[in-house]
């Protein structure tokens, strides 16, 4: 079987920050692909991507509060 093998992905419509947050976070190795809806912008596919150990070099060790995250209005 090929790596890069898609299987069939039902879309989710995404209505807040928290339904997007939450998705992202249940996202692991198995559940790696994610296609959302959002009202008025149109679908995205979202892809998890392992982290190497030349990846985000610069921002390991640093975890940033959800305090400092600046929230998008148009969600």
């Amino acid at each position: 079987m090929n790596k890069f093998t898609l299987e069939v992905i039902h879309v989710i419509e995404i209505k807040t920050a928290e339904e997007l947050i939450q998705r992202l976070t249940n996202m692991n190795k198995q559940n790696s692909i994610c296609q959302i809806l959002l009202p008025g912008k149109g679908t995205f596919t979202i892809v998890l991507q392992e982290e190497n150990e030349h990846s985000g070099a610069e921002n390991k060790g640093r975890v940033m509060p959800v305090s400092e995250l600046e929230r998008n209005p148009f969600l």
